[in-house]
């Protein structure tokens, strides 16, 4: 009978996705996070209802609808229900609002994003970048006076209406095009001044989250490519020309839309001066890369979760599968990969919270190097776990499949892998305290541990000054692998000496679970604590 179900591995409630991650707690303790409000958001996302709400939000994607049915411009995409659900939730929770109001806000909100990904991870681009635009409003004051109030209200409103009559408001991104993608220098978009205001002619090739209220965006004024803010509605209450193309049929990050649009003379406003669009863009930029560094880790998180649970609930040739030593080899090394995400971005949303220049410095090599090695790792965990599930993970039925999709994403959101290592070199270069900053925090860990010490040495001796470009990702592996350790051992988790030993004594293979003599039951409580 169909009923006599053997074997199969049944749940026992819903996730506890802040009591059973210690790891987080204690990350999220020396970042200086707000532990209560996490726990709060972490009970309220860990509800059996919002696992049912991200299944309909990605099994029912956003619709186009271009025109009424008398042939006017609408330019409107329809969500599901579940997809405001989690904007409501995770903006009335203080998403994008707490870095800005309150100390340690970068570190709770990283954790949050941490926390979000895990149930639904489309849903955070529009947060994400709603966070990120507050501090690259400010280059214009009478600009951030009109609009950070509805970025800092805690509120989410998805109607369609000019922001004047709304209390919150979502700010989306439109900056690459067909010709240029991540060289935005190649823009062509125009934008003519009118008065006060400006007029964009051009088209955007990406517009993520074109429901937001305005959307930061790039054009070449007569001084240079300039940043703009361009409402979705004009100013006299109208609605603003910008028009929606087509929606990306995407492969994962379902649940929300991309849209390739066109300006025909659409209203925007300066931010910045003339000429200096990358610069005034890159402080939207900087701040979205934290949240792609963090995500990673929340996605790794989940997959694992999933991962453990099946092997502690599933036998195979008389045995559990976690009492196996080749699968406890596996989930072990997974272990250390997820720490060390996660480690390495907590401590890098810390030094977001930091007012001095040297904390501001690291931030920006820091955060850099975090989400390049943190979403190569990505999609090879999550393909792992699909593994340990076997042709279960494979199946719509668990989260797998779209932990799978999403693991991509990250990695290619502002900025791939090679844009990413050659920032890297130029901020070493450039930036005075990048390398200072980052040498002191990678000599705070010297004396802990020889095999690190000896690892640090040989990098030093190795690049005792930035490479050349074709040797970036190789520099920029092996300094976020140093850097990760260093942060590991200060925090003196007990994932440190395993991770030395596997990621940079070469004490492995180089496939998933190809190690040996590691204390595994340890490791993998640390995904059960």
């Amino acid at each position: 009978m169909s009923s006599d179900l053997q074997n199969q591995p049944s749940r026992s409630g819903p996730p506890e996705l802040w009591l059973n991650d210690a790891p987080l707690r204690s990350a999220a303790a020396k970042a200086g996070a707000a532990p209560s409000h996490l726990a709060t958001y972490a009970a309220a996302l860990g509800q059996e209802e919002w696992a049912g709400a991200a299944r309909a939000a990605n099994r029912h994607p956003p619709e186009l609808r271009l025109f009424d049915r008398g042939g006017r411009r609408l330019d409107q995409v329809e969500f599901h229900p579940a997809y405001h659900g989690f904007l409501r939730l995770g903006l009335g929770a203080g998403y994008a609002a707490l870095p800005w109001q309150q100390p340690g806000g970068h570190a709770t909100h990283a954790a949050m994003v941490y926390l979000h990904s895990q149930v639904e991870p489309s849903t955070c681009c529009p947060m994400t970048m709603t966070y990120a635009a507050y501090p690259a409003l400010q280059a214009n004051p009478a600009l951030a006076a009109l609009w950070s109030p509805r970025l800092l209200a805690r509120a989410y409103d998805p109607s369609d209406q000019p922001a004047s009559e709304k209390v919150g408001a979502t700010i989306g991104m439109a900056m690459t095009e067909k010709q240029g993608g991540s060289d935005v220098r190649a823009n062509i978009t125009r934008a003519e001044a009118q008065g006060e205001t400006y007029s964009l002619t051009g088209h955007k090739w990406f517009c993520s989250a074109p429901m937001s209220d305005a959307f930061l965006t790039l054009a070449q004024a007569p001084g240079g490519l300039t940043c703009f803010l361009a409402p979705r509605w004009r100013a006299d209450g109208s609605r603003n020309a910008i028009h929606l193309m087509r929606l990306k049929d995407k492969l994962g990050n379902r649940a929300n839309a991309s849209a390739e649009i066109e300006y025909h003379g659409a209203e925007a406003t300066r931010i910045g001066d003339e000429g200096q669009g990358v610069r005034a863009i890159l402080e939207m930029v900087h701040h979205t890369r934290l949240d792609t560094a963090v995500a990673p880790a929340g996605l790794m998180r989940a997959a694992l979760a999933e991962a453990t649970w099946w092997a502690q609930g599933r036998a195979a040739f008389g045995h559990r599968l976690i009492d196996q030593p080749l699968m406890r080899a596996v989930l072990a090394d997974l272990s250390l990969d997820w720490q060390g995400a996660l480690a390495l971005a907590m401590r890098v949303a810390q030094a977001f919270d930091g007012q001095t220049p040297e904390s501001r410095a690291f931030a920006r090599i820091a955060v850099a190097l975090a989400k390049f090695i943190n979403n190569k790792r990505c999609p090879v965990v999550i393909t792992e776990c699909m593994e340990i599930l076997g042709g279960m993970g494979y199946v719509e039925d668990t989260p797998l499949p779209l932990l799978y999709r999403e693991a991509p994403l990250n990695g290619i959101w502002e900025g791939c892998g090679n844009v990413i290592c050659l920032d890297i070199l130029r901020s070493l270069r450039r930036d005075p305290l990048a390398g200072p900053t980052l040498i002191q925090e990678l000599g705070a860990a010297k004396g802990n541990d020889s095999a690190y010490d000896q690892a640090l040495r040989d990098h030093v001796a190795r690049w005792p000054t930035p490479p050349d470009e074709a040797e970036a990702r190789w520099f920029a592996e092996r300094t976020a692998l140093l850097l990760t350790a260093s942060i590991l051992l200060q925090s003196g988790s007990p994932a440190a000496e395993p991770f030395i030993a596997t990621r940079l004594a070469g004490q492995r293979g180089h496939v998933t679970g190809s190690i040996s003599k590691l204390n595994t039951a340890a490791l993998i409580d640390s995904i059960l604590a």
